[in-house]
């Protein structure tokens, strides 16, 4: 097994404060933008939101739009009629349930539509401080590689990880590892010879 603080040492001494990529303010501002960012790279979704965010300031401006019009603000982040459905129907939740606020607990976050733990992850570690780990792709790629994990289950990832990974550090390390996987350990041709984790990867491929 490879040894996961060593790991978290070096990625965090490259990625010193490894903040996600996506642009908000607020707690319901990051949910709205993850979820948009299925499928979607982030610098789109930054486009979009940065008007979307002028005009939806609120659950309940989200809960209350028209899904035509929702649908064509986000259209170019692609799946647009699922993610305007899910939006609004998140919302709604949200003010029917939680007065509007988003909750602080993944339990409480995976009871809204179209959130699920990886969503809820993002939203506890980086707008509440929280300590939680996000497996993304690359996350779930690069944990692979590296011999932390030998699972494609999400879940099960995110329970290895934060077995070996000290609490204090798992979202710092979750962003990290995010940013190492677009960065270096990319899917298809990764830059090994450059990557600061190469002497303790266990990857057969690394080269």
């Amino acid at each position: 097994m490879a040894d996961a603080g060593k790991i978290a040492t070096l990625l965090l001494k490259k990625y010193p404060e490894p903040r996600l990529a996506l642009h908000y303010g607020n707690p319901l501002e990051l949910l709205i933008a993850v979820i948009l960012s299925a499928q979607c790279t982030d610098a789109r979704v930054n486009e979009v939101t940065a008007s979307l965010f002028e005009k939806y300031r609120t659950a309940e401006d989200y809960a209350a739009a028209d899904p035509a019009v929702l649908e064509a603000e986000i259209r170019s982040t692609g799946f647009y009629r699922n993610k305007a459905r899910s939006v609004i129907a998140c919302c709604q939740k949200l003010v029917a349930d939680f007065h509007g606020e988003i909750p602080h607990t993944l339990e409480a976050l995976t009871t809204l539509p179209g959130v699920g733990r990886k969503t809820a992850n993002m939203v506890l570690g980086n707008a509440f401080g929280v300590p939680a780990i996000a497996v993304d792709t690359h996350v779930l790629r690069v944990s692979n590689r590296l011999g932390l994990v030998h699972s494609n289950d999400p879940e099960q990832v995110e329970e290895a990880l934060m077995r070996q990974v000290a609490k204090g550090k798992w979202t710092a390390f979750g962003n990290a590892m995010i940013l190492h996987g677009r960065e270096t350990c990319i899917a298809r041709k990764p830059r090994c010879p450059e990557c600061v984790l190469r002497a303790v990867c266990e990857w057969p491929d690394k080269y």
